[in-house]
């Protein structure tokens, strides 16, 4: 009680103070805050001015400050990397993105190669990467990583036109693991396309049977049987790339998915079996309306009877 009290009064003394200036961004921000109890032990990264408040300052600290501030990121939170470019004649020609690489051979320890990959302190050697009107390859030289010596990863695209859509479409074909100088594992690429004017996203690309997979070994002999890749949050573009950022992306996600084709036709099989249940149930009931009728006893009156036998007689 004693703490939800505190939290009012702080709610009271920033909304005088909002009565003498234009509250920030920052400051529409903090009823909230304080509404859903966080103490102010709890906020962390909140910057004032050119500077930045240290972890521990409470709300009444920051709420008695007249400059602007905003809320950044908890610590930990995922910050994504820019965005990987080749480029081509002074221009980028291949964009790439991925939020995670995650590799591992057999039952060794995984290898994320995020940082690798996407760092600007140290950027990936992406000499080999080509760009023509109908075929690119990107190339992610990684270089000594743990065991494995000389890793690359290569990723084949094509384009072509078809003129039944109008348009031409981009396809990833190949993704191929180079390792210890003159070993390959080679994976095909199923179903990974989109118009060659926009960009292709996927929340996982990998060969892992739990992300409906993506990438298939090109041979029962093929050592990428033995390997696991998986890219998360994958996004791709290798042509019609007109500045550096990546165009509208066409996603892999469709609505028929197997949990929701499944639930289709799960209220399908409902929706019949209820159907069939009510037609029975009308038809029953015309029946007993029918055998009620034919059953009912109506007896002769007595003086018909009489007359008849009146009638009768000579």
């Amino acid at each position: 009680m004693l703490a939800r009290a505190w939290l009012w009064a702080l709610l009271s003394l920033y909304s005088q103070l909002a009565t003498c200036h234009e509250p920030a961004e920052g400051d529409r921000a903090l009823p909230s805050i304080l509404n859903s109890g966080i103490n102010g032990s709890e906020l962390v990264g909140v910057r004032r001015g050119e500077g930045h408040v240290p972890a521990g300052h409470t709300l009444r600290s920051l709420l008695q400050t007249g400059s602007s501030r905003r809320l950044l990121q908890t610590p930990g939170a995922a910050v994504p990397f820019p965005p990987l470019k080749v480029m081509g004649d002074g221009k980028p020609c291949i964009l790439f993105r991925a939020r995670r690489i995650a590799l591992r051979y057999q039952n060794n320890s995984l290898v994320d190669l995020t940082q690798r990959a996407f760092s600007p302190d140290s950027p990936v050697d992406t000499r080999g990467s080509v760009c023509y009107k109908d075929k690119a390859q990107l190339v992610l030289k990684f270089g000594d990583v743990e065991d494995l010596r000389a890793l690359s990863i290569r990723l084949q695209m094509s384009s072509k036109f078809y003129e039944s859509a109008g348009q031409s479409w981009f396809s990833l074909d190949r993704v191929s693991l180079h390792y210890n100088w003159s070993e390959e594992a080679r994976f095909n690429v199923t179903e990974v396309y989109a118009p060659a004017t926009s960009s292709y996203h996927c929340q996982h690309v990998s060969n892992l049977p739990r992300y409906s997979p993506l990438l298939v070994a090109s041979g029962s002999t093929d050592p990428a049987r033995l390997w696991s890749l998986t890219f998360t949050d994958f996004q791709l573009q290798a042509f019609n790339v007109f500045s550096g950022k990546f165009s509208s992306p066409a996603d892999c996600a469709t609505f028929l998915t197997p949990a929701v084709l499944m639930g289709l036709i799960s209220s399908l099989i409902l929706l019949l079996v209820l159907a069939y249940a009510l037609h029975m149930v009308v038809h029953l009931r015309h029946v007993d309306d029918y055998d009620h009728k034919t059953t009912v006893y109506f007896p002769r009156a007595p003086d018909s009877d009489t007359v008849s036998a009146d009638k009768s007689s000579p």
